[in-house]
């Protein structure tokens, strides 16, 4: 008597174009030819709607209050330092969709192709941002990969990770399409059953110049270019697609000075070093971790909160203060989360500056400088349009980054006005074409609303394994 083979799961890619919406996905013809001919629906996101937090709940069928992802960095109350855009999947609990997948086929195969916390991840194959950085203080682009040979073999193939072009000033498609011939050449030679494949492009021009705008309209249409080979690729190998965005964005006029706010209140503490001022949030009795349209604010005593939560809601541009009953009513009960957390109005979005003078700001604000920012700076997609020298600036920078010596490229600007989109918030319900989506190779898969909790289940049904 002969036993048959037990059956491969559908493989799966799973393409994560950030920024999609339906608004947007009228520029796009090979993305929407795919909604058309197999499913798509709404996909209702998480607060606060940025990347980190949406990811986790994909991945894990989870909210921040159980995954402990409250936003792209938070307060370390244990380190006493605010970080943002750590990199361990360690940071991320609870059960990942491939632990899931390989409980019911073991030996699932799993690439991930620049989602983030790929770090430390129990995937077979991984491809993630990770600068070089020099002890002369230099940083060259680079990537990170598993396993380690990997990193060689792309790099011959596609040349090096192009990570000024992934963010910062001369942040564009090159990116995006650096990743999309590394998912290609992963799924030609290793042929994972799960493709995990990150897409930035639409967050660049969308925060530089609004979604309306004609340029952030090109921007769908470019990266719609590049997606058309991977998605004839997938097709003709009979490769169920999922493509999905974990956020919308909308317009925005009015940056908030939070953190300007809570030290004029007497509540921030700041240190001085060579006569620039650092954010001390040890010392502090409140402060701001600013995350697009959200910001945690971390209160050291219970006796300071009444007096911050008069600091900060009469201040313009602030909508709603969540404190314990409104967070878990959010599912932002978590101890990483801010004693309060700030909900930006709709044209609004919160400023990490806590200086009062910008001949005080530290040297760093001028930089593309991710990791040492107590907070998210979209600025850093602009060069300074007050300095008159700022491109002679990058030129002689550049110039001293090829001979080999240390840089800086000082060329940020600390006036936040040019920003003009931004995300975190969730949705209302007039802005469904603002909305983030969810499209499917299969017909009938998804339709109405799917909530991102009910991602991790929809992709293990596609694959067979639910």
């Amino acid at each position: 008597m002969t036993s048959s083979a037990p059956r491969r799961p559908t493989p799966l890619l799973v393409l994560d174009v950030v920024g999609l919406t339906p608004r947007l996905l009228a520029h796009m013809p090979c993305l929407a030819a795919l909604g058309e001919a197999g499913s798509q629906a709404s996909l209702g996101t998480v607060l606060p709607a940025v990347t980190c937090a949406a990811q986790s709940t994909f991945l894990t069928g989870t909210t921040s209050a159980e995954h402990g992802i409250v936003g792209n960095g938070w307060y370390f109350r244990e380190l006493g330092d605010v970080l943002l855009w750590r990199q361990h999947n360690g940071l991320v609990a609870g059960d990942k969709l491939w632990d899931a997948a390989r409980r019911a086929h073991p030996g699932y195969t799993v690439a991930n192709i620049c989602w983030w916390y790929a770090m430390g991840a129990d995937t077979d194959l991984t491809v993630t941002p990770r600068p070089v950085y020099y002890a002369d203080g230099r940083k060259e682009p680079d990537c990170y990969t598993r396993p380690p040979a990997l990193h060689d073999e792309l790099t011959r193939k596609l040349g090096t990770f192009p990570l000024f072009h992934f963010w910062g000033p001369g942040a564009d498609i090159v990116s995006s399409r650096w990743i999309v011939d590394a998912t290609r050449h992963i799924l030609h030679t290793r042929h994972p059953d799960l493709a995990l494949c990150y897409l930035p492009h639409l967050d660049y021009d969308l925060q530089r110049f609004g979604p309306d705008d004609p340029r952030s309209h090109q921007a769908a249409a470019d990266l719609d270019a590049v997606l058309a080979p991977l998605l004839a690729d997938a097709a003709a190998a009979g490769r169920t697609v999922v493509a999905l965005s974990e956020y919308g964005i909308t317009p925005v006029s009015r940056p908030v000075d939070i953190n300007r706010a809570l030290r004029r209140a007497g509540l921030l503490e700041v240190h001085t070093q060579d006569g620039m001022e650092y954010l001390d949030p040890m010392a502090s009795k409140a402060f701001a971790v600013a995350d697009h349209q959200i910001a945690h604010v971390y209160v050291r005593r219970p006796e300071d909160l009444e007096a911050t939560r008069a600091a900060l809601e009469g201040l313009p541009g602030v909508e709603q203060l969540l404190d314990d009953e409104s967070k878990k009513a959010h599912h932002l009960d978590h101890p990483r989360s801010g004693e309060l957390v700030a909900i930006a109005a709709p044209d609004a979005w919160f400023t990490y500056y806590y200086w009062l003078d910008d001949a005080r700001a530290p040297d760093f604000a001028q930089l593309v400088e991710i990791h040492r920012k107590p907070g998210y700076d979209p600025a850093e997609l602009f060069m300074d349009p007050e300095d008159p020298y700022v491109r002679l600036k990058a030129a002689g920078a550049l110039a001293r980054k090829k001979l080999g010596l240390r840089y800086r490229m000082a060329v940020v600007p600390l006036d936040p006005s040019p920003v003009r989109g931004s995300h975190g918030r969730l949705p209302a319900g007039e802005e469904r074409d603002s909305a983030p989506l969810i499209l499917c190779s299969t017909p009938r898969a998804v339709s109405g609303r799917v909530a991102a909790t009910d991602v991790k289940a929809l992709l293990l049904r596609l694959a067979g394994l639910d």
